[in-house]
């Protein structure tokens, strides 16, 4: 494994992320098709034996859970010092008031809880899980920023968001001398492109680099058109991103397969080598249930495309609205109800 540096930091980082919403007990929350323990731990000692280092989770996923079990793996899989870790804070855990958001209340009770998760004493990249609308920049900004100077944690992330609104947050923190973001989690695919547009060049000018969620577009740059999953079968509302561009982005898949098919590789191996095209990516985030998962996300590390192939797979594409998920309140609630919680105000 060629290890790269992320952004303008001195961290090493495989460039594959291994994504660990895939890891939890599946009675505990969303998502339901996710690993227990059991099934879980061989998909992370598969990563760990093949040189991948990083590791991304969240507090919500599987309400808790996947730190757990991530955090129990890597104390038996891997060195400590040698591993990345990266998780996320923001959505609602508990219920009542302060049980959401970005305020310094919350960043203060939510990284002791997933420290204590994660069976760790500092979390290496801490990233908010989209922006908190209701609570100044000024206060999640600093209250980060007082967590890297506590030592808690070592480099701070942000996630998708509009343009505007990263720059902003990069403007405070380099004028208050507070600790900048140096990542940028957002999704990014064949079929779907909008970051091109602003958030990329913002990231490629500021030296930030971006680690990619949904590299796969949920799967379906990985199979033929119309194919289904236990996972698509599982989320039928994750339909509603991609349904009004689905004739272009069916002729995406169908070339994704034609350049798979004559270099006799995966659809999800040309997918991902798009991917590192872009000198922004850092790393995609790999969504693996499966050790073959981890295995062509390797493979596409091999893989150069040529710029022939690349116009092909990039052709077809047609503009479509927003699938990031930005936060708002309704997101929040819906986000809250998925794991049985009824918010406050």
């Amino acid at each position: 494994m060629q290890y790269v540096k992320l952004g303008h930091t001195g961290l090493d980082i495989s460039p594959i992320c291994i994504g660990c919403m895939g890891f939890g007990e599946p009675s505990r929350g969303h998502p339901s098709w996710s690993l227990d323990e059991e099934a879980a731990r061989p998909v992370i000692r598969h990563a760990i034996e093949a040189g991948i280092n990083f590791f991304d989770t969240a507090n919500i996923y599987s309400f808790g859970t996947s730190e757990e079990i991530l955090g129990r793996a890597l104390k038996d899989f891997a060195d400590r010092d040698s591993v990345v870790i990266a998780t996320k804070l923001m959505a609602p855990m508990r219920t009542g008031a302060n049980a959401v958001g970005l305020s310094r209340k919350a960043i203060m009770t939510e990284v002791d809880h997933s420290l204590r998760r994660l069976g760790t004493d500092y979390i290496d990249l801490y990233q908010i899980h989209r922006r908190d609308q209701r609570t100044p920049w000024e206060e999640t900004l600093e209250a980060l920023h007082d967590l890297v100077k506590m030592g808690k944690v070592r480099y701070l992330g942000a996630s998708s968001m509009m343009a505007w609104e990263f720059s902003k947050a990069l403007h405070l923190q380099k004028a208050n001398g507070w600790a900048r973001f140096v990542s940028m989690q957002d999704c990014y695919s064949l079929i779907a492109r909008e970051e091109e547009r602003e958030m990329l060049p913002l990231c490629a000018d500021e030296g930030v680099q971006t680690i990619v969620y949904s590299p796969l577009a949920r799967g379906r740059l990985a199979r033929p058109w119309g194919e289904t999953t236990a996972r698509s079968e599982a989320e039928p509302y994750a339909a509603l991103l991609y349904d009004l561009t689905s004739t272009s982005d069916q002729t995406i898949v169908d070339a994704v397969g034609a350049v798979a098919a004559e270099r006799g590789v995966s659809r999800a191996q040309i997918a991902l080598a798009w991917l590192r095209r872009n000198p922004t990516v850092a790393a995609p985030i790999i969504g693996a249930i499966k050790t073959s998962h981890i295995d062509d996300a390797i493979a596409a590390l091999s893989i150069t495309l040529t710029d022939e192939e690349a116009a092909q797979l990039e052709a077809p594409y047609t503009p479509r609205r927003d699938v990031q998920g930005i936060s708002d309140p309704a997101v929040l609630a819906r986000m809250a109800a998925q794991v049985g919680i009824k918010m406050a105000g």
